[in-house]
């Protein structure tokens, strides 16, 4: 039987990650992930979630970098089975860490990430303003 890696919709452009930037940010040990909503964003079919993926060449070479994305991306993809998300965008930077790490672990790190994201929080004030 052969494996099949879900499909998963992704940001292409780089302005499409940059405005993912400033978002809400949860950290694990093989990932750093970023979140955005999308406003004015209605969400019928073909307009759910978004991912990007970034894997830098500080981790490896392009072997080991395209392994690490699809390991994220079956990761992701199983766990998105199991949730029903909005019009987000999503951007995954990807540690050494997600090469070795066990994929169970790999998937406990996504729902965990998932979750504190879509965690309701309170807004956090501007550190920027504060004196």
């Amino acid at each position: 039987m052969e494996a099949v890696i879900p499909i998963l919709p992704t940001l292409k452009a780089r302005s499409e990650f940059l405005a993912v930037r400033g978002g809400r940010r949860s950290s694990t040990p093989a990932f750093l992930i970023e979140m955005r909503e999308r406003p004015g964003v209605t969400t019928r079919a073909g307009e759910g979630p978004r991912f990007g993926f970034t894997i830098t060449k500080k981790i490896g070479n392009a072997v080991t970098r395209n392994r690490i994305r699809r390991r994220l991306k079956a990761a992701f993809a199983a766990d998105l089975k199991q949730r029903h998300l909005g019009a987000c965008d999503y951007v995954v930077v990807a540690r050494h860490a997600a090469l070795d790490r066990p994929f169970a672990l790999l998937l406990g790190d996504v729902t965990h990430a998932m979750s504190a994201l879509h965690r309701s929080r309170p807004a956090r004030a501007d550190k920027k303003g504060s004196a």
